[in-house]
């Protein structure tokens, strides 16, 4: 029996556009004998849609018609079987429109969708899904806490100062504090975001207060690191889980400013890995170098240190760890993890081997043997506590 897959995309975030890309992208090349697959739409309000169209593309142009045309679900559990079922009756014998999902594929980037939440939904509604776990996504979102994971576990970081809005309504203090332990050229980036939205170099106190002005429109958390001037960024993606994991082919992006954009990651010419699905190439259209010229050892670095942050940090399925190399000093730094990459970083994989169909089946398995992984585990334990208990007095339950 084929299993019910569900590809998600869209969500109330920032890239909301590039997961349009990325989640058609996997859903035209699951493999259709071995699952019944079909995409799950999330709007920028958080609402679900599935119907005819969403499936193209060029339909996403005109969102409004899109879902005129097509049916808002929300997810439930019948009696342990999930299903994606309209609010109202539809149709000249009024009934609801149900759809059985066994597996959700979420390809979604950023706040509110990467970071845990959608996740933490799923797990909540019982719906098993591929991908990193609520915890993992979390941590994957908020770079400074990746940060102290890493460091602890002895994985190179760039020391970094995190500000928060109250720390941004005495702005003249915050701007002292960084010049200080900082210093220019100084990297400003929203704590949580992803595709280089809020992120910016500052040279100066001017630029500098531009800088944090630009990246508190996007979040409420700010991270703060030295730049480094003669920068070389090297990405390398991850498939697996925390027993066993295995690196891809290392890239190095080209960008046309310091750091890279999101005009150079979405809207730039032309990588020779185009996607397959005529459309949009997403992060497949960035311009690359694969692979990264380094030499040997270093490739050996980076893909080691790749598959450790990785595992430290409990993750599953596939992302993308992004590094930095200091060329003055030959320094590699861990910068950034994607736990859901653009294009799910088939690039990478392809040219070790692995094509995307067979990507998308390792992931798809991944996320089963969780599932059978948390299936073993006891999540009730039996006790007569409520045969006692009382909402008497001051103490509660525990008098």
């Amino acid at each position: 029996m084929k299993l019910n897959v569900a590809v998600l995309f869209g969500g109330k975030s920032v890239e909301h556009e590039v997961s349009i890309i990325s989640g058609l992208q996997a859903f035209k090349n699951i493999d259709t004998e071995k699952y019944n697959v079909f995409p799950v739409y999330i709007t920028k309000k958080n609402e679900f849609y599935i119907g005819e169209g969403f499936d193209d593309i060029k339909n996403f142009t005109d969102i409004d018609s899109l879902l005129e045309k097509g049916t808002r679900v929300i997810l439930v559990n019948d009696n342990g079987v999930c299903k994606f079922t309209s609010l109202e009756s539809k149709g000249l014998f009024g009934k609801k429109v149900e759809r059985e999902v066994d597996l959700a594929l979420p390809v979604v980037h950023g706040t509110n969708e990467e970071d845990g939440a959608l996740q933490g939904y799923l797990k909540t509604v019982g719906l098993p899904f591929a991908g990193c776990d609520v915890t993992a996504s979390a941590v994957g979102m908020d770079k400074y806490v990746q940060k102290a994971l890493l460091k602890e576990n002895d994985i190179p970081v760039l020391p970094a100062m995190l500000f928060n809005l109250g720390d941004y309504a005495n702005l003249d203090n915050m701007v002292s504090r960084i010049e200080e332990k900082i210093g220019y050229p100084v990297i400003i980036k929203p704590v949580d975001l992803g595709s280089s939205v809020g992120i910016s170099v500052a040279k100066d106190r001017a630029s500098l207060v531009d800088s944090l002005d630009d990246a508190f429109l996007y979040a409420g958390r700010v991270l703060c690191e030295h730049a480094i001037t003669n920068l070389r960024e090297i990405n390398c993606a991850v498939l697996g889980n925390e027993v066993e994991a295995m690196a891809s082919e290392i890239e190095e992006p080209m960008h046309t400013e310091e750091i890279l954009s999101y005009e150079d990651k979405y809207m730039g010419n032309g990588s020779k890995s185009g996607a397959k699905d005529g459309g949009s190439k997403g992060m497949a259209s960035l311009a690359r170098q694969i692979p990264a010229n380094v030499p040997a050892e270093l490739r050996d670095r980076i893909r080691d240190l790749a598959v450790r942050s990785f595992q430290v940090m409990g993750c599953n399925g596939v992302s993308r760890i992004d590094f930095m190399i200091d060329a003055d000093t030959n320094e590699l730094y861990f910068n950034e993890i994607n736990t859901i990459p653009g294009s799910l970083a088939f690039y990478l994989f392809e040219p070790i081997g692995i094509p995307y169909k067979e990507l998308l089946d390792r992931i798809i398995d991944l996320a089963e043997e969780r599932k059978r992984k948390e299936q073993e585990i006891t999540y009730s334990f039996d006790t007569n506590i409520l045969k006692n208990a009382s909402l008497g007095g001051s103490k509660g339950s525990k008098a």
